[in-house]
């Protein structure tokens, strides 16, 4: 058989139908590979603190300023995209910072589930949910357009059509989803009310400009956007020559899943330094930020004993833990070559496979799955 040959009539699946796909491969993604970074976070945890010890003055017996913020920050990813998430003064209820000692990620996971529950292994999910299931939406379903639109202008078997709806596809994505995931993780780090968000954000625009709503935009676009062009390229070709030596005119589940793992692991390896250079700058940007707000503090009417304090606690901790302002994208780049050589961008190489790999497999052979389905059903309504 002939996968070139002539095609059978198939019906094409609707844009509200390719969300509903998309949504429910979402879903199922950070279902299942969410465990593998929250044994990853609470093996971190035992052996980093995200925080440091709160720096505070007594003004009485019961009344203490405080004026080194204790949150940290850490990223958490679901499979579909990864977090900034800021540790919360909760003492060890916070499901990152629960006692117990684990000698690997085996060991992690055992331990949570006897003592904890399965449901642990699940922690954190929701909140990011709320980002990660649009974000993914809006990408698989504007690529599948956008490829439907260009196979019409330029013809079915362009090699370059996705690798342009793959880069159109996750410019739109981040470019929406990143204010969104900015005043997320300002909620996270302090309750909010609707109010206050929108005097923070209207102070944030005024002050700095509506382009302050993309900060750490730039590093997300150098990563994802090739990591887009080479996943469905790779994804494309793998495809379609398993298709061919199967003599399949149609991919089977199988199929799928085995071109959005190998495509997804080839993406991820030669993305890698852009998510390392990523990580570093989230992380700079929130330490920042807490710095320049303790450092608000010093304009309140305390005592001169307090005033004094606190300016020399903020020399030491400003030379200890380095708070300048963040460096740019290519600065933090160089700067980790310098310190570590090139192989310092590849750090993590093998946790990030272990995540990208099963996370892009998951979730192209759900989504085309759901497809498959709806274009069945189509295609018996018009029968």
């Amino acid at each position: 058989m002939d996968p070139e040959g002539e095609r059978p009539q198939i019906c094409n699946v609707t844009p509200f139908q390719q969300i509903i796909a998309s949504c429910t491969g979402a879903i199922l993604t950070s279902l299942m590979v969410t465990p593998l970074d929250v044994v990853k976070i609470r093996l971190q945890a035992q052996s980093n603190q995200f925080y440091k010890d709160l720096s505070a003055v007594s003004l009485s017996k019961t009344n203490y300023v405080y004026f080194i913020p204790k949150g940290k920050c850490f990223v958490y990813n679901n499979g579909l995209m990864d977090h900034l998430c800021i540790c919360e003064e909760e003492g060890n209820k916070a499901w990152y910072k629960k006692p117990g000692y684990f000698r690997g990620t085996l060991d992690a996971f055992l331990k949570i589930i006897r003592n904890e529950g399965v449901k642990s292994l699940w922690s954190g999910l929701p909140p990011t949910l709320v980002m990660a299931v649009p974000a993914t939406v809006i990408y698989f379903t504007c690529y599948d357009q956008l490829t439907a639109l260009l196979k019409s202008k330029l013809g079915e078997n362009e090699s370059h059509i996705p690798i342009v709806a793959g880069i159109v596809a996750r410019f739109g994505a981040v470019t929406v989803i990143s204010p969104l995931e900015l005043i997320r993780t300002k909620m996270q780090s302090k309750r909010f009310s609707y109010k206050e968000l929108h005097q923070f954000v209207s102070k944030k625009v005024s002050k700095d400009g509506w382009i302050s709503l993309w900060t750490g935009w730039t590093p997300t676009l150098l990563r994802d956007v090739p990591f887009s062009a080479m996943y469905w390229y790779n994804y494309e070709l793998l495809k379609k020559w398993l298709c061919e030596k199967s003599g399949l005119y149609e991919p089977t589940f199988m199929i799928n899943f085995t071109s959005g793992a190998l495509s997804g692991s080839f993406a991820a390896v030669v993305t890698l330094p852009f998510d390392v250079v990523k990580t570093q700058k989230q992380t700079q940007l929130w330490m920042y930020e807490s710095h320049k707000s303790a450092s608000l503090l010093a304009a309140y009417p305390l005592s001169s004993f307090i005033h004094s304090f606190i300016h020399s606690e903020r020399g030491r901790l400003r030379q200890r833990d380095n708070f300048s302002m963040p460096m740019s994208t290519w600065a933090i780049m160089k700067n980790i070559v310098a310190k570590n050589g090139f192989s310092g961008l590849f750090t993590g190489l093998t946790p990030r496979l272990i995540k990208i790999a099963p996370a892009c497999a998951i979730m192209i052979s759900t989504y085309e799955f759901g497809k498959a389905f709806f274009q069945k059903k189509n295609t018996q309504k018009q029968q």
